[in-house]
């Protein structure tokens, strides 16, 4: 068990009594893209996730040891830089500055980290990374943050350190999850309100392509620019507030693709809100069809699917056990979510996991999942 490995070799490794901190990944159920719009997304924590374990430093240096990477960084609390692009650290160092940044006066520590969450598959481990650091510095120097204020500083981290313009729907999805809930976020007043899911013969699963393309983050921003150049344009604070039928006024001052990006968020928006119903009915069949309509906005309208991805989606609709399925995340690689009956679980994972192989001469990973209570101190 990763919780029990974290905090082992920390109590090896240093002397200090330690405090741990369980941070979950996210899924997004619906609602991609939508966050940095000011828009509505429908997130909700898992049971997979980054624990991290912290204890103040008997010296004037500070250590960060990736547990799953077996590396270290150590540094001086006092003089905080940024490393070379990509480098695991920058999301940690990141976090400390902009604790600094809010007058928060913290002393050197060691850490410990370590987790269950597939890296790169779409599931936000650099949210619930984020989260751990700034719950456990929190918690470890009695800061007096709210959770509110903590995700603000996981956002800006990535934003100042890691240099992607992220939305706040993954922090906040890793803080404030609730057991067997998905949240109705409204990323402009970010109040959420709790919806609970009983899937019932159904099973959620994800399913990982394995595949990061390396446009991710570049794409991710220029559709960022293109949001908002688009709300500009109309005159608005968000395309949160934008409807169909107003993006042909300003037809000629975009282009044909700019008018779809701008499309499919509004249309995803309302995919959400049809999302809140459906669940409150319980009707899965009609959240299974809003999820495969989300993809195809995702792959044809913002283009910021791939044939992997593609791929699943398409096998997921031949079956007629699978509800619904999209894929889920930023985009260019990561994950699919599928809605589909337990008793064909076994059967459809065999044979994507066969068509998978074929077709791409890699493997796929597929992972049951269970929505989980947000980050939290465990014993």
């Amino acid at each position: 068990m990763i919780k029990n490995k974290v905090i082992s070799f920390f109590k090896e490794n240093y002397p200090n009594e330690p405090i741990a901190i369980f941070s979950p990944g996210r899924i997004n159920l619906i609602g991609e893209h939508t966050d940095y719009n000011e828009g509505f997304v429908f997130p909700a924590a898992i049971d997979k996730g980054i624990v991290a374990v912290f204890g103040r430093s008997d010296t004037k240096i500070s250590s960060i040891h990736a547990l799953d990477l077996q590396e270290t960084y150590s540094f001086s609390i006092d003089n905080i830089k940024p490393l070379s692009k990509d480098n695991w650290a920058n999301y940690i160092l990141g976090v400390i500055v902009e604790i600094q940044n809010k007058g928060r006066n913290i002393d050197d520590f060691n850490v410990v980290f370590g987790g269950d969450i597939p890296i790169g598959a779409g599931l936000s481990s650099s949210a619930a990374l984020e989260n751990s650091i700034v719950y456990g510095l929190n918690e470890l120097f009695q800061l007096g943050l709210s959770k509110m204020e903590m995700i603000t500083i996981s956002q800006k981290a990535e934003h100042n350190y890691v240099g992607v313009k992220c939305g706040i729907m993954d922090q906040y999805a890793s803080m404030f999850g609730q057991k067997n809930k998905a949240l109705l976020l409204d990323c402009r007043s970010m109040e959420a309100i709790p919806y609970p899911i009983d899937f019932k013969e159904h099973q959620l699963i994800l399913i990982d392509t394995h595949v990061k393309h390396s446009l991710a983050d570049s794409a991710y921003n220029n559709r960022r620019e293109v949001c908002e150049k688009v709300a500009s344009l109309l005159k608005i604070k968000a395309l949160r507030d934008a409807a169909a039928e107003e993006l042909n006024t300003i037809k000629e001052n975009i282009s044909k693709e700019e008018y779809n990006m701008a499309l499919y968020v509004i249309e995803e928006n309302s995919r959400v809100q049809k999302a809140a119903n459906a669940m409150l009915k319980e009707d899965l069949e009609a959240l299974g069809d809003l999820l495969f309509k989300s993809h195809e906005g995702l792959q044809k309208l913002y283009k910021v699917s791939c044939a992997e991805l593609d791929f699943l989606v398409i096998k997921a609709g031949e079956n007629t056990n699978v509800l619904g399925a999209r894929m889920m995340g930023g985009g260019f690689g990561g994950c699919t979510i599928n809605i589909i009956e337990k008793n064909a679980l076994d059967l459809f994972s065999k044979d994507t996991s066969r068509s998978y192989q074929e077709m791409f001469n890699k493997e796929c990973s597929i992972y049951k999942v269970k929505l989980s209570d947000g980050t939290h101190l465990i014993q």
